[in-house]
């Protein structure tokens, strides 16, 4: 399955309303957990079977609790029984029908 998520706290008493500290805290979480992910300016992605992801993005949301008086979650999941690699692959894909509608071609199957 994959996971899109972004954690962030409010009411952090910061006058610029910035929350790269926290969101720091998160991505470490995501990194140190092993599994395959991507962080991109809004949200973080990661690949894995059901429990460790979730367990993954308790952690993250966990580590940010600290820098706030509350935590916004946001979660998306494509959860796709018996395929791996599609953190990767769904974009290699999209890039291909990309290429093939630039050059006239019909989408493959």
């Amino acid at each position: 399955m994959l996971i899109a998520f972004s954690v962030a706290p409010s009411g952090t008493g910061r006058a610029d309303g910035s929350v790269h500290d926290a969101v720091a805290a998160a991505v470490k979480v995501v990194r140190d957990s092993g599994l395959p992910h991507r962080t991109g300016s809004m949200f973080t992605e990661i690949e894995g079977e059901w429990d460790e992801v979730f367990a993954v993005v308790k952690a993250a949301t966990d580590a940010v609790l600290p820098f706030g008086s509350r935590v916004s979650l946001v979660v998306k999941a494509d959860i796709r029984p018996g395929y791996t690699g599609e953190l990767d692959g769904k974009i290699e894909r999209l890039e291909r029908a990309i290429e093939d509608a630039a050059a006239g071609q019909a989408p493959s199957a």
